[in-house]
């Protein structure tokens, strides 16, 4: 398996004739981005130029869902290295976004759905160096669309993860309204969804994915997310953290509810010691990093729904990147601060929300039916094998 190709594919949808569907979300730290082949074009996605592959960021692995007869492709690049992105769209001529394959209005042709910040930002380039216009949806929206639809659709989507056990979770349908969608990219959106269409913005915090990564890159010289997370598995943050018991003799704080191993404050112990910041691993200086902003996130998101009434839960966004201890951590907070009556909720395609959503934002605009017989046919005969 190429660990440097941060690909999934969805496959399944009736075959049309390599219909180069394409969606977009460029975000502040990551472009992420899905698109439509047939099993037809295969061979063509096999034959990658390697140096693409190289550049493209690290993932769990590479997934295969199958429905019926075509591929939806989840892929991800570093913003930092939009130029990658675009050769490999170029690579793919994924820009020909069904003029060759669809009779389309002329004004049709040659648009690729994007959302997030960069869909602005980066407007005059994918014109420039591909000829084509970002149509730009709202990133809420697709990131909610991209939500509700992966939560219907797929059985084994949704999971909760508690002291190292994956649990899957199958949500009624009927019952899966209202719920608070925590989306953790470079900042982090609190969303309130209370059906298909009708969502609101409750809460955020700037304290997320970029906050991980820029304080990471100054404190221990990593030079990516993946390298800092790589750290931080090999790390102890019980070398950076005070804990409760350092402060009272090594006893519970057992009237408040505080046990010793508790993390009293998130960087606290070199204020006590003689020592400067080489003079710590990189590794425990990532791990305590990280576990302070997964618990700031996972109190904030559990007081959010506290407020606003709700018990589930979900969280999303490429900061999660299926990282057993982040999960952990967010889930332990949200446990403590609902004294056990909520936990979080994770997604198996956590980072990919918004650019599924502008890819089913397709069938608003008019498009053949490809993000139509997706919806369709998804639900009914997913199946999922791993290279």
């Amino acid at each position: 398996m190429d660990r440097n190709r941060a690909e999934e594919k969805l496959v399944g949808i009736r075959d049309s004739d390599g219909v180069p569907h394409l969606s977009l979300d460029i975000g502040g730290t990551l472009i992420k981005m899905v698109y439509f082949s047939s099993n037809s074009s295969e061979s063509t996605d096999n034959r990658v130029n390697s140096s693409l592959k190289d550049k493209m960021s690290t993932s769990s692995g590479n997934l295969h869902y199958g429905i019926r007869n075509g591929g939806l492709h989840f892929t991800k690049f570093e913003t930092s290295k939009i130029s990658d992105c675009i050769e490999f769209i170029s690579s793919k001529q994924l820009q020909h976004n069904g003029d060759r394959y669809y009779a389309a209005p002329t004004n049709d042709k040659n648009i690729i759905k994007a959302t997030g910040g960069g869909a602005f930002k980066f407007a005059d380039m994918f014109r420039e160096k591909l000829g084509v216009t970002l149509d730009k949806v709202d990133e809420m929206d697709c990131l909610v669309t991209g939500a509700n639809f992966l939560l219907k659709a797929v059985h084994h989507e949704a999971f909760t993860y508690i002291d190292g056990q994956k649990e899957f979770v199958q949500i009624d349908h009927k019952d899966l309204y209202p719920y608070l969608l925590v989306n953790i990219g470079s900042g982090v959106s609190m969303i309130k969804v209370e059906s298909d269409t009708k969502f609101e913005r409750v809460s955020g915090t700037s304290v997320g994915g970029g906050t991980f990564l820029g304080l990471g890159k100054l404190l221990t010289n990593c030079k990516s997310f993946d390298e800092l997370l790589e750290m931080s598995r090999q790390g102890n943050n019980r070398v950076i953290d005070m804990l409760v018991g350092e402060i009272y003799g090594g006893n519970d704080y057992a009237k408040i509810g505080l046990a010793s191993t508790a993390i009293a404050s998130s960087f606290g112990k070199p204020i006590s010691e003689n020592k400067e910041l080489e003079d710590y691993k990189a590794e425990d200086v990532a791990r305590s990093l990280l576990r302070m902003i997964s618990n700031n996130i996972g109190q904030i998101a559990y007081l959010n729904a506290l407020h606003f009434g709700l018990k589930r839960i979900i969280f999303g966004g490429f900061f999660i990147r299926g990282h057993a201890y982040t999960m952990d951590t967010i889930s332990v907070a949200v446990n403590f601060w609902s004294k056990g009556e909520a936990k979080a909720m994770f997604l198996r395609h956590e980072g990919f929300l918004g650019a599924l959503g502008a890819f089913l934002s397709y069938e608003e605009s008019g498009f053949p039916d490809v993000a139509h017989q997706l919806l369709e046919g998804f639900p009914q005969n997913s199946y999922c094998t791993e290279d």
